[in-house]
């Protein structure tokens, strides 16, 4: 266990040094004649240490975004802090292990430097290529060996501070029989038409209440008065004139996609010679195995013998014939091919297709207009924007161009017309009042121009205007809770004897579930009701549209002696464990650190992180 947690607490201090320094910034060129940032007892804070070290965290937090951060980006989620808090953390536990004696031997400074990849060479390590990489770094062999020798020697303090800190078996075994105590539980669902009354309809009174009572349930957001002139090519397309001649251009350019030949998904399986790839057909013609069996024999999945779609095109003439000829399901060969003789299996036809000029045309026809279109909206852009720019309003463009004018009470669940637009939304998210119109394009190659007329608050409608919807919310939750009603009535009179086939209930039934089971069809929160429940008690829970009536039948008690359980609790030990041991580290090396003389040189720490920027 020691060991373990001392591989994994020393474990980034060889890769900071190595791997980040050998590839990252480097210890010179940026700070000039600056070494040094600060001092921990009698430990200098380098300033390579701490570019090392933030060149390791912006890499971790690039690969948690998957795109490369700024150094700007990444003093915004303070990693520069992080970064020196760590060099200051390690160098504190240098200092210590210097004051106590602690050191590694030469022999084991060699091992660890030997087994670096980047020194190694045909025959293992070879120390002219450690020469050069240092070299190439701007470190010197001493200075780099110190380095090793300190982390050598902070690996043995840190191991020593956690070595035999136990796992709790009492809390691991707990926590098994809790996570892995099961339940059986019925469902038994409720709905309206178990309900033995009519729920009557709403009075003026009740939707008045329920009006007063519910208005976050009737709100209407915020929204934005928006004027806006577009044009699209869908717009003007149909005044577009495409000539038949283009659209047998268009379609013999692109004849592979309307006519084409039939094709196969088959599959391959290689052998080294033509005799064993014979043997292997025979035994299937003798139905002695089969195509996936004679694949598992040769250690391969049917992945791995994929071929995919094929035409003929793509097969020897031979190999082509046999193939195109066979039927789904059936193995021909074995056909050589460079990787030997092989035995394919077809696995379905994928017909001939032809579209005919006649049949495309229409579509052709569409899409050149779309295309012509947008070229007639392009070349009237800068048009456009000359008016725009001289003090055309909206109305004025929709007057003397092809735009149209339009007008939306916006907001960010209208999607809409103009506004199923990502470039419309976007705009209009921004606009601001007394702004000047711009021109922008839409994603089809459309254009708008956009203005706010102004905002209307988020507001309740008056009841007159909604009273309708009002009725049937109410009408819904009188029905929701009347089934609710229902459902509790039907379990307090719930027993072992009761006929559920007369209720016309049908029973469900869950068996061994646990507290991270998952039951289809069951609504936010059931695990923790059957958890909560006693054998043989019944409970409703609302289930929506209708209740749930859930009677604990039995619980079945965690078995330690079961594989799964006794795995479950040993990881558990082990995870109890390593917690524990790493909180005891972090007290240990907050200890040590508080009674430690630390000197930072902030100017010095502003100076690299400027020349960062």
């Amino acid at each position: 266990m020691a060991e373990k947690k001392k591989k994994k607490i020393g474990a980034w201090i060889i890769v900071g040094i190595v791997l980040v320094g050998l590839a990252g910034f480097g210890t010179g060129g940026l700070t000039g004649n600056i070494r040094t940032l600060g001092t921990v007892g009698e430990k200098d804070i380098t300033v390579a240490a701490y570019q090392r070290t933030l060149d390791q965290q912006i890499r971790a937090l690039s690969a948690q975004f998957g795109s490369q951060i700024s150094f700007q980006q990444a003093q915004a989620f303070g990693i520069d802090r992080q970064a020196l808090s760590q060099v200051v953390q390690t160098r504190t536990l240098d200092n210590e292990a210097a004051e106590m004696g602690i050191s590694a031997g030469d022999m084991a400074v060699f091992e660890r430097i030997s087994a670096i990849q980047a020194f190694q060479g045909a025959g293992g390590f070879n120390r002219e290529t450690y020469r050069l990489v240092l070299q190439q770094t701007g470190q010197s062999e001493s200075a780099f060996e110190a380095e090793i020798r300190e982390d050598l020697a902070r690996t043995l303090l840190q191991a020593s501070v956690v070595a035999g800190v136990p796992g709790s078996a009492a809390a691991a075994d707990a926590l098994v029989r809790y996570v892995a105590e099961a339940r059986d539980v019925t469902l038994l669902r409720v709905t309206d038409a178990l309900l033995t009354a009519p729920v009557p309809g709403a009075t003026a009174a009740d939707i008045s209440a329920f009006y007063d009572a519910n208005p976050d349930m009737f709100l209407l957001p915020e929204a934005r008065e928006i004027t806006y002139a577009w044009m699209t090519p869908a717009m003007i397309q149909d005044q577009m004139d495409v000539t038949d001649l283009a659209i047998e251009t268009l379609y013999q350019d692109r004849i592979a996609e309307f006519i084409q030949p039939e094709r196969r998904l088959v599959e391959r399986l290689n052998y080294a010679d033509r005799a064993a790839a014979q043997a292997a057909a025979d035994r299937l013609a003798g139905a002695q195995t089969t195509f996936d069996a004679l694949v598992a024999e040769r250690g391969l999945t049917l992945a791995d013998v994929d071929m995919g779609d094929l035409g003929r095109d793509d097969l020897p003439a031979d190999t082509a014939d046999a193939v195109f000829t066979a039927s789904p399901g059936d193995v021909v060969g074995p056909f050589q091919t460079t990787l030997g003789a092989a035995l394919f299996r077809v696995n379905a036809v994928l017909n001939a297709q032809e579209v005919t000029l006649q049949e495309a045309a229409d579509d052709l026809r569409a899409e050149l207009a779309a295309e012509a279109a947008r070229s007639v909206i392009n070349d009237d852009f800068d048009r456009i924007t000359d008016l725009l720019a001289g003090g055309a309003t909206l109305e004025d463009l929709a007057e003397r161009t092809d735009l149209v004018l339009g007008q939306i009470s916006w907001t960010p669940q209208v999607t809409e017309g103009i506004a199923a637009y990502d470039n419309f939304r976007d705009a209009a998210e921004a606009l601001t009042e007394g702004a000047f119109p711009q021109l922008e394009v839409l994603s089809d190659g459309g254009v708008f121009a956009l203005r706010l007329d102004g905002v209307t608050p988020a507001r309740v409608p008056p009841l007159d205007t909604i009273r309708a919807d009002v009725a049937a919310r109410w009408q819904a939750q009188a029905q929701q809770d009347a089934v609710l009603a229902r459902a509790a009535e039907i379990a307090a009179g719930l027993t072992a004897d009761t006929d559920l086939a007369a209720l016309g209930l049908t029973p469900r039934v869950e068996s061994n579930l646990t507290r991270r089971s998952f039951v289809e069809g069951t609504p936010e929160g059931f695990n923790e009701v059957v958890f909560a429940l006693t054998p043989g008690e019944a409970r409703v829970v609302d289930a929506g549209n209708g209740a749930l009536i859930l009677r604990l039948d039995a619980i079945t008690a965690a078995d330690p002696t079961a594989t799964d359980q006794a795995a479950q609790r040993a990881a558990i030990t082990q995870s109890i464990g390593a917690g524990i041991a790493q909180d005891l580290f972090d007290a240990y090396a907050q200890a040590v650190q508080q009674s430690t003389r630390i000197t930072i040189n902030q100017a010095t720490v502003d100076a690299v992180n400027a020349q960062l920027q």
